[in-house]
């Protein structure tokens, strides 16, 4: 009788599984072909460090926020990863470059001010995803190659002094300059998104009016093409002050197909190994095949003693 029971539960785990299984839809797994003009729409995940090690929301920080923020899974793995996916101001359209983009305005109070510094110390990335693929840094390898490789997400900010001045101020990056990768298929004339990189800026943006519908920067315009310079003042984190975030897109061609736009994310140079993780998933390990054993053992030692119990009584039956 236990036996049938235990069969009957198993099956039933087992169709639940199934339907599950069968029921839970991976995006990302087929390509997405793309049109001239379509839109793009970039979608923004955790705040990440490896020197903490404890993720964050994304809009933990006083950064743009949309009308309503919606939580959106991508794929299974990012969902077992505990990633959180959400919507964001930032939107492209397909193969039409935008020289600069205004995405908010924001004043910094005490609590901002104090967030964005600890984030800036604590050396925390902002992650974005295009099209199921992560945002990533260009960056120059340390071996002294020529060959580049990825990082994950951008830096919130970094601290600097002013020339001539010792003493140390919190800058962020609020102006991000992204590069869309796509390969073109020349039989449908559409596109496929192979890379997602960006580039983060920290600019001092000024303007004579703000007009909330259309607002028009003198550092910073679309009209005149004013863009990022290199000897722009940066935008510094200080309680009281605004801070302007904006952004600008471009569209590479690339020689890269679709089912090979993953190898160069996995090349991706961490900056320190995650120790954390590594011993935090052994011992989830070791204790899992802890309770796996204790389990087995348990289950083992009251098989023998009901096999023991049934022979005595057999051998006492037989006596005479």
């Amino acid at each position: 009788m236990a036996i049938t029971i235990r069969i009957y539960v198993t099956l039933l785990l087992s169709f639940l599984l199934f339907s599950t299984l069968r029921a839970f839809y991976l995006p990302g797994v087929a390509p997405r072909d793309f049109q001239k003009g379509d839109p793009l729409y970039v979608k923004v995940n955790k705040l990440s460090s490896t020197k903490t090690q404890l993720p964050y929301d994304y809009y933990y920080l006083n950064y743009c926020k949309p009308p309503k923020i919606l939580n959106t899974g991508e794929n299974l793995g990012e969902v077992l990863r505990g990633d959180r996916i959400e919507n964001s101001v930032y939107t492209f359209e397909m193969l039409e470059d935008q020289p600069c983009r205004v995405g908010c305005r924001v004043k910094v109070d005490a609590v901002s001010a104090k967030n964005f510094r600890e984030k800036i110390d604590d050396e925390y990335r902002a992650n974005m995803i295009l099209d199921n693929l992560p945002v990533a840094v260009l960056r120059q390898r340390r071996d002294g190659s020529q060959s580049t490789t990825y990082e994950h997400g951008f830096r919130v900010g970094f601290k600097g002094s002013y020339e001539g001045s010792k003493e140390e101020k919190y800058f962020i990056h609020n102006h991000l300059s992204f590069r869309v990768m796509y390969h073109r298929d020349e039989e449908s004339d559409s596109s496929r998104i192979v890379g997602f990189e960006v580039t983060p800026n920290s600019m001092l943006h000024e303007y004579k009016e703000w007009d909330e519908k259309n607002p028009q920067l003198t550092t910073c315009n679309k009209d005149t093409k004013n863009l990022i310079q290199s000897n722009t003042i940066p935008q510094e984190v200080e309680e009281g002050k605004e801070i302007v975030f904006t952004y600008d897109v471009t569209f590479k061609e690339s020689e890269i197909k679709w089912a090979s736009r993953w190898d160069t994310y996995l090349l991706m140079n961490d900056d320190q190994i995650h120790w954390f993780s590594i011993i935090n998933s052994l011992m989830i390990v070791l204790f899992l095949s802890g309770m796996v054993a204790m389990i087995m053992m348990r289950t083992l030692y009251k098989d023998i003693s009901n096999y023991n119990q049934l022979e005595t009584k057999t051998r006492l039956r037989k006596k005479p």
